[in-house]
């Protein structure tokens, strides 16, 4: 029994240590390096201006917030007629004066795919 609890000792340390060596060998990806946002056209924006895919621009930004039309408070139209083109007068005023809330501009934020090149 001795001799079995033995090898299965060494064969966990030996699998440890192997595990440890390859992962010191394999070469890290640098976290500090910023990635470079993708860049879109109001051109790419408007390819997407329906409720399979709808993207909008935004103060500069592009995003894709086709999974979020069935999550807006009020009726999907109200964001549809926003696909394809440039949204920030709909975000700024809802249509009638009034911007949206921080939350709303946070829940934008996790839609964003890239930025707006002219």
């Amino acid at each position: 029994m001795n001799r079995l609890m033995y090898t299965a000792f060494v064969a966990f340390c030996a699998s440890v240590a192997t595990l440890l060596a390859v992962g010191m060998l394999a070469p890290d990806a640098p976290d500090d390096v910023p990635q470079e946002p993708a860049r879109y056209t109001l051109e790419d924006v408007a390819r997407h201006a329906g409720e399979d895919s709808c993207w909008i621009a935004v103060e500069g930004r592009v995003y894709d917030v086709t999974g979020y039309l069935p999550l807006h408070p009020t009726s999907p139209t109200v964001l549809l007629e926003w696909c394809g083109s440039e949204a920030t007068k709909g975000m700024r005023t809802k249509g009638y004066g009034r911007d949206h809330s921080p939350g709303a501009w946070a829940a934008l934020a996790e839609y964003e795919i890239g930025a707006l090149t002219r």
